[in-house]
């Protein structure tokens, strides 16, 4: 049986208003058919709308004290990186152990969570990281950030909307018509193409922008008109199709190239992802103060590290008279649907990586040597080790 006397933990999540959990009442009743002790602290699921009832019924064991759960498991199963959990008073990376395997978003290669992964390395934990599974067709069950993506794009325009001044739609009245609401999405991957869907469905002109020829393509299908940022694809375009860091004098010409559309937006969506590594700056301080008062920008790459230098990390802040928002739990906020998605995901990875009980790691496989983060008391991914200078 692939998990035959493994122990499983599933804390709670404590980020604030984090209302996801990485196990659902279906993935624990699998992981257990499969030979496996899976405990859930308490309360876990409540945010999701799945009680402790319901994972009882599965099979689970329920655990008042987090601490007993990671002092036990042979793996902890998460949604977000490690943090201070104010309950017990110590960090979640200092509950982890040596040999001790750990998966979830650890968003590595990000600036505010080296301390945290230096930390991680300290402990000997095995870490892996789920943004850092390749988008390939045998990973695509377990493609956490894909799952998670669709449902940021999604309510990160809503979010905007909401906050919006102005109307989405074009909007005929009996003292004459408001004109629609522009929406800028840079970056046409998941995340942006769900965006600009949903800005479509709500009635505003939407522009997307990508240095990748294909995904243009794939934002025209959905109805947005398209600009071209200026880059030869030789230089775009990385390994499997994704964007790939450019060079610091073409990032220049791609941010000239964007003001005059910045300028004239009504919400922003910010999208432009590298795989493993920290996110492009895209729009400057100069561009925000550019933008007409009451406009809206929705970081959705901050957890690793944003796309407009201005953007505060996990809170939303009007910055130059323009809302710029960095929440850092977007997905959270939908928990039931992006619960569902994410525990499945999460799951196929596990039962990827495990057989007859126990975990073997082949760092010669595309998936594990993308998303291992830390072993043996190292720090091995390396997008991370790019972002700290290493």
């Amino acid at each position: 049986m692939k998990f035959q006397g493994m122990v499983i933990g599933v804390p709670k999540e404590i980020m604030k208003s984090e209302n996801r959990i990485a196990a659902t009442p279906d993935t624990v009743k699998k992981m257990v058919a499969e030979g496996a002790t899976v405990l859930v602290e308490t309360g876990g699921g409540l945010g999701s709308y799945f009680s402790d009832e319901q994972y009882v019924a599965a099979g689970a064991q329920m655990e008042e004290d987090v601490t007993k759960i990671f002092a036990t498991a042979d793996v902890i199963l998460k949604v977000k990186e490690p943090l201070f959990n104010e309950k017990v008073g110590k960090h979640e990376a200092e509950m982890v152990r040596d040999g001790q395997y750990l998966i979830t978003f650890l968003h590595p290669a990000s600036p505010v969570n080296h301390d945290m992964i230096r930390q991680l390395a300290s402990t000997g934990v095995i870490s892996l990281t789920l943004d850092g599974i390749p988008r390939i067709t045998r990973a695509q069950s377990m493609d956490a950030l894909s799952s998670m993506s669709t449902v940021a794009g999604y309510k990160g325009l809503l979010n905007a909307a909401t906050r919006l001044p102005k109307f989405m739609p074009m909007t005929g009245t009996a003292v004459g018509t408001i004109k629609p609401a522009n929406v800028l999405v840079i970056g046409a991957g998941v995340s942006g193409l769900q965006s600009i869907a949903t800005a479509k469905r709500l009635g505003a002109v939407v522009t997307a922008c990508d240095i990748r020829p294909e995904a243009d393509e794939q934002a025209k299908s959905l109805g947005a008109k398209t600009h071209d940022a200026g880059i030869p694809a030789e230089l775009a375009i990385g390994e499997g199709g994704y964007a790939k860091s450019l060079p610091e004098e073409w990032l220049i010409k791609e941010r000239e190239n964007l003001k005059e559309l910045v300028k004239k937006a009504d919400i922003v969506v910010l999208s432009a992802l590298i795989p493993g590594k920290q996110a492009p700056i895209l729009i400057t301080e100069e561009m925000v103060k550019s933008m007409a008062p009451g406009s809206y920008i929705v970081d959705i790459s901050i957890d690793q590290g944003g796309n407009c230098e201005c953007t505060p990390s996990g809170t939303v802040e009007v910055i130059h008279g323009v809302f710029i928002d960095g929440t850092k739990n977007i997905p959270g906020s939908v928990p039931t649907s992006a619960t569902w998605m994410f525990s499945q995901n999460i799951y196929n990875f596990l039962a990827y990586l495990a057989q007859d009980g126990s975990i073997t790691l082949n760092r010669q496989d595309e998936i594990v040597a993308s998303s291992l983060t830390t072993i043996d008391k190292e720090i091995v991914h390396a997008g991370t080790l790019e972002a700290m200078g290493v």
